[in-house]
């Protein structure tokens, strides 16, 4: 085999087979492919797609291109979530320690922000202390012993995602289906957990942005995990307008932190005992979806799964004391309120926008590397399809500066829509796909 009929073969619409694929990842990690002919193939993937048995086959690979972690030890069943990104999206600080207080460990590799698309270690760091690089024998303690885990990614689990993503990212490349879903799902396969909940977004603040994208990626996911022998689920959420209220790294783990006091943002507590509930029913903890929801519910109105966060976070480093003191998180200096223009309903509040002043603020991340200012960001005061009067806030701004919190509030006037006649908001679920 060669590098240059497997390109073109591809190019040419056909079908690899498992060693192609193989020969070609391989090679790449030990340099007799070249990057640029790497970028070929995955460029031909993107136009010309590959089967679902292509897909798996490509997954597969890059799991066994580095360790797996085996978690049978530690638990009957252990397991995890994952999201595809979005704007507010603080699902793993809450939904991890409400299914692990539920009994049910949880084994979670996160990654860092990108663009408007925020991150979990960033969110987590704003609690001074916690510690997101975990070597894998204090990944597997920290599973023993509390049951559940939050950390980056190591470099020994699925190494060929790392450095086919890199090349991706500046070819042009990312926006495939099989390659997105063979890159999600080999970090998870990878990471040992025995039953998944993927939380795909759909809409402006998620890189899918039509619901036919999400479901053919969702399907996808489903498929490849339920051919490695794991029990998967997709719930195809809604991304049109932030989650919840806020969207900033210390000012989101404030907000998870009052969800699990059962003081959080109503759409964000029921997305959360939602994709809880599917991770209790997978992990065999809840006899229905439903019976799982509820569970999640009552523990989030009693607070029940506090303590385990506490745990959690004091088991990895940090200081458990942001519970009762939220002034131990950064924060910044100026509060700047976007107020209404006019009486009428908010019909739009364009989650991508939110996103994008949010890294103007120094949120989040233009390229990877640069660094992020966990205090700043963006506070929802009102959702789609509410009513507001003239010089009603809308949104408060969190800046370093007046000059940055200036700059905020010209993109966010454009973010929002007020209209005189209402309109209803995106239902917070929009499919769910489960395994067969």
């Amino acid at each position: 085999m060669n590098a240059v009929d497997i390109i073109a073969k591809k190019r040419d619409d056909g079908e690899l087979s498992r060693n192609e694929i193989a020969f070609m990842i391989t090679g790449m990690l030990s340099g007799e492919v070249a990057d640029y002919q790497m970028a070929a193939w995955a460029m031909a993937i993107l136009l010309r797609g590959m089967t679902n048995r292509e897909a798996h086959d490509l997954t597969m690979v890059m799991v066994d291109s580095g360790d797996v972690l085996d978690l049978s030890e530690l638990a009957p069943i252990v397991v995890d979530k994952h999201s595809t990104g979005g704007v507010g999206d603080k699902t793993t600080l809450v939904v991890a320690p409400l299914v692990a207080a539920a009994g049910l460990p949880v084994a979670k590799m996160s990654g860092r922000g990108l663009g408007y698309s925020g991150g979990t270690l960033d969110k987590l760091e704003a609690i001074p202390g916690y510690d997101v690089n975990l070597d894998r024998e204090r990944f597997l303690a920290c599973v023993r012993e509390h049951g559940i885990v939050v950390s980056g990614q190591t470099a020994d689990l699925a190494p060929a995602d790392k450095h086919l993503y890199a090349l991706r990212d500046v070819t042009g490349t990312v926006p495939s289906v099989p390659l997105i879903a063979s890159s999600i799902m080999s970090k998870k396969l990878a990471s040992g957990a025995d039953a998944l909940v993927l939380d795909v977004k759909v809409g402006r603040g998620a890189f899918m942005e039509t619901l036919e994208e999400a479901r053919s990626l969702a399907k996808l996911m489903v498929r490849i995990g339920e051919e490695a022998g794991k029990r998967v689920t997709a719930i195809l959420s809604d991304m049109s307008q932030p989650l919840g209220l806020a969207v900033g790294n210390a000012l989101e783990m404030r907000e998870a932190i009052a969800t699990l006091r059962g003081e959080g943002p109503a759409d964000f507590a029921q997305h959360c005992a939602v994709v809880a509930g599917e991770m209790l029913y997978l992990g065999e903890r809840a006899p229905t979806p439903e019976a799982g929801i509820d569970e999640a519910r009552s523990m989030l109105a009693d607070g029940s799964a506090l303590p385990k966060f506490a745990e959690w976070i004091t088991a990895q480093g940090g200081d458990a004391c942001v519970v009762d003191e939220s002034d131990l998180m950064p924060r910044a200096p100026i509060v700047r309120t976007v107020t209404a223009s006019e009486d009428g309903y908010l019909n739009r509040l364009d989650a991508r926008e939110v996103g994008l002043a949010a890294v103007e603020l120094g949120a989040g991340r233009r390229k990877k590397g640069d660094a992020i200012d966990l205090a700043v960001g963006i506070v929802v005061h009102h959702k789609v399809g509410e009513k507001v009067e003239k010089g009603t806030p809308l949104l408060d701004i969190h800046a370093q500066s007046d000059a940055a919190a200036e700059g905020a509030a010209e993109r966010l006037l454009e973010a929002v829509t007020i209209e005189s006649v209402g309109q209803l908001a995106p239902p917070p679920v929009l499919d769910l796909i489960r395994g067969s």
